[in-house]
């Protein structure tokens, strides 16, 4: 099992070097409303090899203005963006999805018509196409879900073509991946290597641990009968049953990143702390994808969330940490959250929130231990 990590790990760190030339170190990323872009959740980015970037964004808030109907923002449930670096200057370019009636919708949209949606989360760029997990997410008031109104129901996989096209013209076709049964979901952050899709999977049991699955990239085509996970054993098994996988960390995170640093010879992880409504971006390390991971240094506190801060709300929470290592220069670490508030209403008023907080820093003394 070491030679095999200690192999993936000499892959991504030729890929890592092969990539250094399109880095975009010159440029910051932000995310400012253009209409009909008004604020959106996630922000993972996914690389692509002619240069662009493409953000992948959850809950979008979309119109002239944002505009909540009592609990009900105006809004769909995923959308992306692509984003270019040239002589320092940042370009973003949202594209919210229409239907054939020229009306916005969702940019990646189950099949089926049970009322269910997706939250798009993390992908990779393989061959020219990408992959991108999507979390199915059901509509249940008084959930226990934080309150927030929602369950989830299992894991899909989008397969995108014809990328090199402007994305409305994009074409998208749909796998299933997990059962809502299983209530693991792959789709925390992805990587590829030559051999295999790899995705960090939040367990939701007890201590919601993260476990670590992969589906052979040459059995992508049928994802649900290909996934794998890494048992306790130290061993991959076909399926996933993960109450016999190995936590590879002891409490996961829904959204965060894993990246492996060349120059560190370490694997990176960023979140926003996993302790429910956490003012702390944390940072972990690990010699391979399986660990063993650090518990994490905060290496950030959230402003908004100090009540010091004259934003200071007590209905805002922030979560959906994570580093974007294209746009780091060397020494440093960036990364971004996301603030919302608990009460929908507040919206059009708290400017503040919703969406993606960039933060540029010196890479952490934790990274370099």
């Amino acid at each position: 099992m070491r030679l095999l990590f200690k192999f993936v790990c000499a892959l991504l760190v030729l890929s890592a070097v092969a990539f250094a030339e399109s880095k975009h170190f010159d440029c910051n990323p932000s995310f400012g409303a253009q209409a009909p872009w008004q604020g959106a959740d996630a922000a993972y980015s996914i690389p692509l090899q002619d240069g662009r970037v493409v953000w992948i964004f959850g809950d979008t808030l979309y119109g002239d203005k944002r505009e909540v109907n009592g609990n009900d923002p105006k809004m769909v449930h995923n959308s992306i963006g692509i984003s270019t670096c040239k002589n320092g200057e940042w370009k973003l370019d949202y594209s919210i999805k229409r239907d054939e009636k020229g009306n916005f919708d969702t940019f990646f949209k189950p099949q089926r018509n049970d009322g269910t949606y997706y939250w798009a989360l993390d992908g990779v760029e393989h061959n020219n196409e990408l992959w991108i997990t999507l979390v199915c997410v059901r509509n249940k008031p008084n959930s226990d879900a934080f309150a927030l109104g929602f369950e989830v129901c299992g894991t899909d996989l989008a397969h995108v073509t014809g990328i090199k096209d402007v994305p409305q013209n994009w074409k998208i076709s749909y796998s299933p991946l997990v059962a809502e049964s299983v209530h693991a979901n792959p789709s925390a952050s992805a990587l590829v290597d030559s051999d295999n899709l790899y995705i960090f999977t939040l367990y939701e049991q007890g201590s919601r641990p993260q476990i670590l699955t992969r589906i052979p990239l040459k059995g992508l085509r049928d994802p649900q009968k290909s996934l794998q996970y890494l048992g306790s054993d130290d061993k991959w098994h076909d399926g996933l049953e993960p109450a016999k996988a190995k936590a590879v960390m002891n409490k996961g995170a829904s959204e965060m990143s894993v990246r492996y640093h060349p120059e560190l010879k370490k694997w990176v992880a960023v979140m926003v702390d996993p302790q429910i409504f956490s003012d702390k971006v944390i940072l972990r390390t690990a010699p391979s994808m399986s660990g063993p991971w650090t518990e994490g240094d905060v290496i950030y506190q959230v402003p908004i969330m100090q009540k010091s801060d004259p934003r200071y709300d007590k209905d805002t929470f922030c979560y959906a940490g994570k580093e974007h290592p294209e746009f780091e220069k060397a020494g440093e670490l960036l990364f971004t959250y996301v603030c919302n508030t608990m009460k929908p209403a507040k919206l059009p008023a708290e400017t503040d929130v919703y969406f993606p907080q960039v933060v540029r820093m010196p890479m952490p003394e934790a990274a370099k231990k």
